[in-house]
């Protein structure tokens, strides 16, 4: 990945390192309290809602590599349920930890002693600017792995009757008496029959014949 281009220093995930220093085992805990930004889960299933209160807890460590991030993100989740499509909440807690190197140090912690083009850089690190690194795409990675593919507002959770749509987990009964097609035609000619019996029982013919003995009279 290239190098961050003008991180600001003002934007609430954006952390500075300055402090910390670049003295291997030096440690900084942070602790910030941030809104959400928007796209933080999974689009259209589930995820921390734009602008609901998020806690980040952080351990800053300097190694010789660069700045190894270290923690936590805790948010409520709001989303829907797969299978009664009801409205749910759950506690998020979302764990991480990156790498972000130094842009003028090489695997080994040392000083580049050549520039090497953006090219030939691995394009999954991520790198400090002047200091500075930006926490978003950590997160939004973070939390995207920590929330549930499929939501489901309890395990036991029976989902929609596929007839009328009614919610099985508050009427477990709840059934619908279904005619099998392919018996369909069978019962109707049943019927045919039970009405021409009865027609003779009554006495009276077949409306054919009726219409036979006229002709002939």
């Amino acid at each position: 990945m290239a190098l961050n281009a003008r991180l600001d220093h003002r934007k609430p995930l954006v952390f500075d390192t300055h402090e910390l220093g670049r003295r291997p085992g030096a440690q900084q805990r942070l602790t910030r309290e941030i809104e959400a930004t928007r796209d933080l889960g999974i689009q259209g299933v589930i995820g921390v809602p734009e602008g609901a209160p998020l806690e980040l807890d952080l351990r800053l460590e300097s190694v010789m590599e660069g700045v190894l991030v270290t923690g936590t993100a805790r948010a409520q989740a709001e989303g829907e349920c797969v299978r009664c499509l009801e409205p749910l909440e759950l506690e998020l807690d979302a764990d991480f930890q990156e790498m972000f190197s130094y842009p003028d140090a090489d695997d080994r912690g040392r000083p580049k002693a050549e520039p090497v083009d953006d090219a030939e850089e691995d394009e999954d690190m991520l790198f400090l600017e002047d200091g500075l690194f930006d926490l978003e795409p950590v997160l939004r990675d973070a939390v995207v792995l920590a929330l549930p593919m499929q939501p489901v507002c309890q395990d036991d959770c029976l989902g929609l009757c596929s007839e009328c749509g009614a919610r099985l987990t508050d009427d477990p009964d709840h059934h619908h008496d279904a005619t099998d097609i392919r018996w369909a035609a069978l019962q109707g000619l049943a019927g045919s029959l039970e009405d021409g019996e009865k027609d003779e029982m009554s006495g009276e013919a077949p409306r054919p014949a009726r219409a036979n003995e006229k002709q002939e009279k």
